[in-house]
């Protein structure tokens, strides 16, 4: 089996299940464990070893308390949580482009480990493919009092918050040090992510001290969420009056993982059960990269507006899809906004404009207000804020691209397809066949859906390549939308059909937020 040489020791993979020409090394340790005295504080480098170790298994993920399909959970005493899995179709050389993902999850759980994001179809494309692990919830995003933000070395001696975007740096340093070895070029490497993951890039794209770990970024269905320091020490309070400790950095530091998950999960589930508590019943995400003044500067859209991609001479690449929010209604995460005084009572809690709810409202027809709320949230979160990450990037002067995914074939009357948040990735990645993606791809995909992901891949692989992923550039100052490209399968493209149908309706929605502006979200 191929060995390869890193820094810290020489590792062993094995070939990626049916590809024999692509060998994927799993669990490699980045950083150390960050616990015990490294607890809450930055990452540091990983202890070397002798020998040639065997990384054939993804490494435990970080604490956390979801179980979702097909991916390991976390186990209470797990701690070698920072690692990395390389999928690469050669040897050493320093040739390939390098594809770098940041799993989501609301920054509060996720793995690289889920089977939607195996890299061995991209990396038969020519790519060496990289995926991490990184601190989540309390213990990536927690405010800690009485940490000060004072960096020292490469990756932060001490850090209040954001350590989860700090371990995300120390991957892509352990990328530009190692990947050589696996025959990736670390001069042109592309980080990804999407959801969480997706503001996590763009939130390394503002941040001074992610600049030239990367050369170009790609975006899936950005989160509008940020922290401020006041919400962040907010929630580092509610968390820890649920865990049962006082809310200082001591009392933090002798309450276990376990507690501070089942803390949050119980402020989270507080949050859902009571209409009162404002945008939180709505979206009781209550983790966020924060806005600290110090690591993180501005939030990512201020800071795009501002130039700070342009200015570091990123490429980005944007998508999102068309049914955001379809997909947290059917997973039962909604709230259940069924009458007019509850979506009212929303609009409210959100301080959305009257005349931007009027508008989604007027061109509901007669859908319920339950559907009405999903197309709503779902922009408002995702769609809008993905659109606008793109277009201050294109309007500093930055090369941005802009993609809509609103494949809906397939399916049946009872259970249609739809265009929902995270049903996109299982295209860009190839992992369509994996039965545990059926659920977000709406069932066994079929000859049209291969087509797709396949165009899909090759639009990623080009990108990460070149900078081209096929097709024209936003341009400064053109119509909104004139160079969005829509993914969709060969049968629903073109013509006067639903899609055109369905491209008007969101430049109708777009315009409306174009009037009324997007408000910067704080869990």
């Amino acid at each position: 089996m191929p060995v390869f040489t890193t820094r810290s020791g020489a590792v062993r993979g094995a070939p990626a299940g049916r590809s024999a020409s692509v060998t994927a090394v799993l669990g490699i340790p980045y950083a150390a464990p960050p616990f015990g005295p490294r607890r809450f504080r930055g990452p540091r480098p990983a202890r070397g070893w002798s020998g040639v170790r065997p990384c054939l298994t993804f490494g435990p993920v970080a604490p956390q308390s979801a179980e979702l399909p097909g991916a390991p959970g976390w186990k209470p005493g797990d701690e070698d949580v920072l690692t990395v899995n390389v999928w690469t179709p050669g040897g050493s050389g320093g040739s390939l482009p390098v594809l770098v993902w940041i799993h989501g999850g609301a920054f509060a759980f996720g793995s690289s480990a889920q089977p939607d994001f195996e890299g061995a179809a991209l990396a038969g494309l020519g790519l060496v493919v990289v995926s991490c692990n990184y601190r989540l919830g309390f213990e990536g995003f927690g405010h800690v009092p009485g940490n000060a933000p004072v960096f020292r070395g490469t990756t932060g001696d001490i850090c209040p918050d954001n350590r989860g975007l700090l371990d995300q740096i120390a991957a892509l340093e352990w990328v530009r040090d190692n990947i050589a070895a696996f025959g990736g070029d670390p001069d042109r490497v592309t980080v990804a992510g999407q959801s969480a993951g997706a503001t996590s890039v763009a939130c390394l794209i503002a941040m001074d001290r992610a600049r030239g770990l990367f050369r170009r970024a790609a975006l899936h269905s950005a989160v509008n969420s940020c922290a401020t320091a006041e919400s962040a020490a907010r929630t580092t309070e509610e968390v820890a009056r649920a865990a049962g400790v006082p809310a200082t950095r001591e009392a933090l530091l002798t309450a276990s993982p376990q507690s501070l998950v089942a803390a949050s999960d119980a402020v989270v589930e507080a949050c859902r059960r009571d209409p009162a508590s404002g945008r939180r019943h709505h979206d009781p995400a209550i983790f966020g990269p924060v806005v600290d003044g110090a690591l993180l500067r501005a939030d990512p859209l201020t800071a795009m507006f501002a130039g700070a991609g342009a200015e570091a001479g990123i490429d980005l690449l944007v998508c999102r899809t068309t049914e955001e929010y379809a997909l947290f209604e059917a997973v039962g995460s909604s709230a259940d906004i069924a009458t007019e005084a509850r979506f009212d009572a929303f609009a409210r809690d959100f301080g959305l404009p009257v005349a931007l709810v009027r508008g989604y409202r007027d061109r509901a027809g007669g859908a319920s207000f339950r559907e009405t709320y999903q197309a709503l949230q779902g922009d408002l979160l995702f769609a809008e804020y993905s659109d606008r990450l793109a277009e201050a990037h294109a309007r500093a002067g930055g090369t941005a691209f802009l993609a809509h995914f609103d494949r809906r074939s397939g399916g049946s009357p009872a259970r249609p397809v739809r265009a929902w948040h995270c049903a996109d990735v299982p295209f860009a990645f190839g992992t369509l066949d994996d039965e545990d993606v059926h659920f977000l791809v709406g069932g066994p995909p079929g000859d049209a859906d291969r087509e797709l992901s396949t165009r899909m891949m090759r639009s990623w692989a080009d990108f990460a390549t070149c900078g081209d992923p096929g097709w024209e550039r936003l341009g400064e100052g053109r119509d909104p939308g004139a160079d969005v490209r829509h993914w969709r399968t060969a049968g629903e493209a073109g013509g006067r059909g639903p899609s055109s149908e369905r491209a008007e309706s969101g430049a109708a929605l777009r315009a409306l937020w174009r009037d009324a502006g997007l408000p910067i979200l704080t869990p």
